[in-house]
């Protein structure tokens, strides 16, 4: 089963990511994606550390090619998140301009060996702001990806303040 979560920057999608997994009983593997760039990342990743404390989580740092990954059948997963993936995978090393139907089959495979598969997105589009052409082609990679995922999913969530809005499916 997959679950998409989606919203703008720092609305709790990671906690409610994490309460959907809270319960579940067998092995739970959280996915990191984001590079330690900075303060700013260290900050963020400490936070998260933080929040998931406890939980029985098997953190896996990977922060390009999700998809060399070999994930135990029927473990639970939570990737957090595509934004990060996408940057990633465009400009980590060099610039690949083509990026999302490659991480897109990478979560379809991790989707078919686990028994759930929670995945953190970020909305990145709606500021209506015009960006140099990289940034451009990023927020379109991104947004490919999200709607590939959200036809995918059999619930999408979207969260606004904290609270998570069933777009597809229920839980």
């Amino acid at each position: 089963m997959l679950t998409l979560i989606t919203g703008g920057s720092k609305c709790g999608k990671s906690h409610i990511a994490e309460q959907l997994l809270e319960n579940v009983h067998c092995e739970k593997i959280y996915i990191a994606t984001m590079i330690p760039y900075g303060k700013e990342a260290h900050a963020a990743i400490e936070r998260h550390r933080l929040l998931r404390a406890g939980k029985n989580f098997t953190t896996i740092e990977k922060y390009t090619n999700i998809n060399e990954l070999d994930i135990p059948e029927q473990s639970a997963v939570l990737i957090e998140c595509m934004a990060n993936l996408c940057a990633n995978e465009m400009f980590d090393s060099g610039f690949d301009a083509d990026v999302s139907g490659r991480i897109v089959n990478a979560v379809k495979k991790i989707n078919k060996a686990c028994s759930r598969l929670v995945v953190v997105t970020n909305d990145v589009s709606r500021d209506g702001i015009e960006y140099p052409e990289e940034t451009q082609l990023y927020i379109k990679n991104l947004c490919h990806i999200n709607r590939q995922l959200a036809l995918i999913a059999d619930n999408v969530i979207e969260c606004v303040y904290g609270i998570p809005v069933m777009l597809k499916g229920e839980l």
